[in-house]
């Protein structure tokens, strides 16, 4: 892991983390391909893509709905009971998210609100890759289920035989998942987002993959929905002089072992922790089954921040932030207010981030690569639709009338005030003469600004045409 030392009050800087940033070109560029491939060709392009990237394509992409019941049977009755205390915990955290229409009247009858719908279809994508994540599978659909939405399909990549996973497909059973179709990659995104003749086009796309998979969906977006373009997994550990320095590197190796490019932030004001912290991943980086995932994230994408207070520290974090936060410090809880940006934040160090990934109840689907700057978890909320509600009365046109025709003549837009000025003289029980409505759009003559508004521009900066 790199260090990086803060001194003399100098604050953590972007350059300090050396994010990669946006998707690669030559990413961007294959996804394109890809996607467009899909859109003129549909099926056949689809399953020509399956093959090649996973070797595998089975010979109808849609699961059979007895394939779900049988994935039930076959699991363990241990991991169907996790399953289970895991799907009810998720569905009551985001039974709290929903939110609901609402309206208010004016004084004079108008009546104001929202509108409250849920999207007519969403996919959720569910990677395959390097593990199974039957826990994103629960994650990502249990939303969709309780904002309402009717067709909630599932697509994940096929495994070497072009079937799926026993515990992925108990998943999609247990969650409620309506269809769910063995296709993955930048294909699946494409499929979902446009259709093709077996594969029903969806008006939103959530859930996490590889960067192909963030690459189609920034790709599509705009022509159908999407929640984010996430990026490689990754935590932030902030920790005092009382942490465990073993609980931390354990937690450090639990983002780790995700991918190789996930990235593992320590950030702490004692000097003498991070040496413990390296000391004991090293003796558990080499018990661990996926221990060349696990190294080569923690050497190439592990930072050290060593801060002169928790003061800073804390300042540090939010430059950071992070997908998942830990807080493994004296009085976590006093810092929960100070902290500005993270994905999901866990206070106290009995509060483990896998417990957030799995049972806890809040999404894991989580903004990524300091997006959480501006962007949330995977919610009810992203799965509803809000449309705006206006219902005037012809006394609550007269009160707003005048000034809204006013607005529209400083905008030069004359249909504008006509429309509302028609409706005016109507209210009034006035009439009007239909090829002479100049006044009645505008009833008087807005003075135009003298000139414009000048700040020490000099006479000598204009350009020469």
């Amino acid at each position: 892991m790199r260090t990086v030392v803060l001194e003399g009050g100098r604050r953590l800087t972007q350059a300090d983390l050396n994010r990669a940033g946006a998707l690669p070109a030559e990413v961007m560029e294959a996804a394109e391909k890809i996607v467009a491939d899909v859109r003129a060709r549909g099926d056949v392009a689809v399953r020509e893509l399956c093959v090649r990237f996973d070797g595998a394509c089975p010979d109808a992409f849609r699961v059979p709905d007895e394939a779900l019941a049988a994935a039930l049977e076959a699991v363990p009755q241990e991991f169907l009971a996790a399953l289970t205390q895991a799907r009810d915990q998720i569905r009551d955290f985001h039974e709290r998210e929903r939110e609901q229409s609402w309206f208010t009247a004016r004084a004079d009858g108008t009546i104001l609100g929202v509108q409250v719908t849920p999207v007519a279809s969403a996919a959720v994508y569910v990677p395959g890759g390097r593990a199974q994540y039957p826990s994103t599978v629960l994650m990502d659909t249990i939303p969709a289920k309780v904002a309402g939405v009717p067709r909630v399909v599932m697509v994940t990549p096929p495994q070497a035989g072009g079937g799926l996973n026993p515990y992925t497909l108990a998943a999609a059973a247990l969650a409620g998942v309506d269809e769910v179709y063995a296709v993955g990659g930048a294909q699946a995104v494409a499929a979902v987002a446009y259709g093709t003749e077996s594969i029903p086009a969806v008006d939103k796309i959530v859930g996490p993959g590889n960067a192909y998979v963030a690459a189609a969906k920034r790709l599509v977006s705009g022509d159908v929905g999407i929640d984010m373009v996430a990026g490689p997994s990754e935590v932030c550990v902030l920790a005092d002089a009382t942490a465990d320095p073993v609980v931390v590197a354990a937690d450090l190796m639990a983002q780790a072992e995700h991918d190789p490019m996930a990235s593992c932030y320590l950030v702490t004001c004692d000097p003498e922790l991070p040496d413990r912290v390296l000391a004991a991943a090293e003796r558990l980086v080499a018990q661990s089954p996926r221990e060349e995932i696990t190294r080569a994230s923690l050497d190439d994408r592990g930072v050290i921040v060593v801060a002169e207070s928790l003061e800073a520290a804390v300042d540090a974090v939010n430059v950071v932030a992070p997908e998942h936060l830990e807080l493994h410090c004296e009085d976590a809880m006093a810092l929960l207010g100070r902290v500005r940006n993270a994905g999901a934040i866990f206070v106290g160090a009995w509060s483990s981030e896998p417990l957030g990934d799995y049972v806890a109840g809040p999404n894991h689907t989580l903004p990524t690569g300091g997006t959480a700057r501006f962007s949330n978890p995977l919610g009810v909320y992203d799965f509803q639709k809000r449309s705006s509600v206006i219902c005037y009365t012809p006394e609550g046109l007269l009160a707003d009338a005048p000034a809204a025709q006013t607005l529209a003549q400083s905008e030069g837009l004359w249909a504008h005030a006509l429309s509302v000025g028609l409706r005016r003289r109507l209210a009034e029980g006035a009439s009007f003469d239909v090829d002479d409505v100049h006044r009645v759009a505008w009833p008087s003559d807005l003075a135009a600004p003298a000139g414009s508004v000048n700040w020490g521009q000099s006479p000598t900066c204009r350009s020469e045409v």
